[in-house]
């Protein structure tokens, strides 16, 4: 007792002056964010009270931006353009690269003349074209839906309905005409999916089947039958771009195509386009042709290679060589464009869901590639027997 009585009433010469008690500060500590939160909550309690007044008084619902609807515009313009803009170079940076080393090229892959020039890399029309597109878009559909909450004074769906339709005039941005056709006729059938998702979600409207376990992969194969259908059959039908498009994924040959459409038909086979095709692959001595043939024989659809067997596994092996550096572009180059951050953060794991993603839709289309020339291959084993 004597000792802590001592200790309490001793001189400050004699001991460090007292530093604040953990308990006193944590106190402080507390008070502070106390005195923050109802800060917050004043804030709060009077932004509500003066969208009420103006709700009672008539004006225009409040924006849901801290900035000027200008300034919020003009920002989302921007940061569309240079993120669309960027996510385009970047594809055309890394398949121009995948070129290279595709040509065992790789010093040229430091060399900048070769890996962006714009002699091999033509993308700066293309990507501000883009950019445009996207920018003005975005810029265009917040600076009119800030103008239809003002000038009608009500927030409602028309107002994005409105104002998506007259921004949707960016598409004038792109210079092709096929181009803007072909994305107007993309949006369109999202715009069909998206009601279609809505009025089953609510129990109003399903095609039947819909609610099946496997019905969307029967679906999707009944629309990939139909285009394939077209492409040999009808090929009028098709976009150029699209026939350009599977006669470039596809190990068939255009005279080979024609040929089956027309013995398909029970006309005249075009013999001299196919022997012309034939004699430039040095495998005209091996097969007899005839102008009404029942059926294209596989040594006509497949020239260099007498197993059908190696003749599939060879198309899609090509096709996964050719398609796996376009998914890839286009799986890694926005996700880094769009995800910077959480790529800096782990890139690791980016380049591996960049890889995963690519690997996945390239098999799935080397499959369809293989599935078909298979199918392609089996009405010749059956006639043959």
């Amino acid at each position: 007792m004597a000792s802590l009585s001592k200790a309490v009433f001793s001189s400050p010469s004699q001991s460090p002056p007292p530093s604040t008690p953990p308990i006193q500060q944590d106190g402080t500590e507390a008070e502070r964010r106390l005195r923050e939160a109802e800060e917050r909550l004043r804030e709060a309690i009077e932004e509500l009270q003066r969208r009420q007044r103006r709700a009672a008084s008539g004006d225009y619902p409040p924006c849901d931006h801290d900035d000027s609807c200008v300034a919020h515009a003009i920002r989302n313009l921007c940061q569309s353009f240079l993120l669309s803009y960027g996510v385009r170079v970047g594809i055309g940076i890394l398949l121009r690269a995948f070129k290279l080393v595709r040509g065992q090229s790789y010093s040229s892959l430091l060399d900048l003349k070769q890996l962006v020039s714009e002699r091999d890399l033509i993308v700066r029309e293309e990507s501000c074209r883009i950019g445009l597109l996207f920018g003005g878009f975005t810029g265009s559909y917040h600076a009119l839906r800030c103008l239809l909450r003002k000038f009608r004074r009500k927030e409602t769906p028309l107002n994005a309905f409105l104002a998506g339709s007259v921004a949707g005039l960016s598409v004038l941005a792109l210079d092709d005409s096929n181009r803007r056709r072909t994305l107007a006729l993309y949006l369109l059938a999202r715009v069909a999916q998206c009601a279609y998702n809505s009025a089953k979600s609510r129990n109003k409207f399903h095609l039947w089947g819909s609610h099946w376990r496997h019905g969307d992969s029967l679906l999707f194969a009944l629309a990939c039958a139909q285009v394939m259908y077209a492409f040999v059959m009808r090929p009028e039908s098709l976009p150029k771009s699209y026939q350009d498009f599977i006669q470039k994924t596809g190990p068939v040959a255009k005279p080979v195509y024609k040929a089956v459409r027309e013995a398909c038909r029970g006309g005249p086979v075009d013999l001299a386009s196919l022997s012309a095709y034939l004699s430039s692959r040095r495998k005209f001595n091996n097969v007899k042709l005839e102008e009404f043939l029942p059926i294209i024989p596989c040594s006509v659809i497949h020239p260099d290679i007498n197993s059908c067997v190696a003749h599939n596994a060879n198309a899609a092996s090509n096709t996964f060589r050719k398609t796996f550096p376009l998914y890839f572009s286009l799986t890694f180059v926005p996700f880094v464009v769009l995800h910077l951050q959480k790529f800096m953060d782990t890139p690791l794991r980016t380049c591996f869901l960049a890889v995963k993603g690519a690997v996945r839709s390239t098999t799935f289309l080397s499959a369809f590639v293989g599935i078909f020339q298979v199918c392609a291959c089996f009405p010749n084993c059956i006639f043959q027997c």
